[in-house]
């Protein structure tokens, strides 16, 4: 009922979701979710995506309710092998939100702005979403398992995030 009730809630919100796909231009620069996240969110985690939420323990504050500016952390699952961050930048309900990302489904490499994203998780814990889908004007039919959402205004313990471009891996993240 819930799960139905989420989808409602994201058909009637659809004039939210008026992101198109960017048009792809040679000047572009090809953004990776990792990298669009670290620097619009200020999170300083670097690395595959699927390794974020770990990074984040004891680093940063982390939770199962959507903030604004936050990042959505995807877990590892199927062809998204490895996950996939996004910032929220807004939150319309307790279970409806927008986020930006990069490098998602058919915008390989882009930015899209003000994705609807809907938390279909039994208990309304953000722990499954549903996200939007251009193409067919819907939310789409895959159901993401997610992580939570780290927070970068406040790291734990007060301390200030480690940054760790030296020696920080090749950044990856897919869809």
């Amino acid at each position: 009922m819930k799960r139905l009730k989420a989808a409602a809630v994201a058909a009637t919100l659809g004039l939210f979701a008026l992101s198109a796909a960017p048009v792809a231009n040679a000047a572009d620069p090809y953004w990776q979710c990792v990298t669009f996240a670290r620097m619009f969110s200020g999170v300083q985690i670097f690395g595959n995506a699927n390794t974020w939420w770990s990074q984040a323990q004891g680093r940063y504050r982390t939770g199962n309710r959507p903030q604004t500016g936050a990042v959505l952390s995807f877990a590892s699952s199927g062809r998204m092998s490895m996950g996939h961050v996004a910032v929220v930048s807004e939150v319309l309900t307790d279970r409806v939100i927008r986020i930006t990302h990069a490098n998602w489904g058919g915008s390989r490499g882009k930015v899209e702005e003000n994705v609807t994203v809907v938390d279909v998780s039994d208990n309304g814990d953000w722990t499954a979403v549903k996200v939007w889908y251009n193409p067919i004007n819907d939310l789409g039919t895959s159901v993401y398992p997610t992580n939570g959402f780290i927070y970068a205004d406040a790291p734990r313990g007060g301390e200030r995030p480690l940054l760790m471009a030296a020696s920080a891996p090749a950044d990856v993240g897919q869809p």
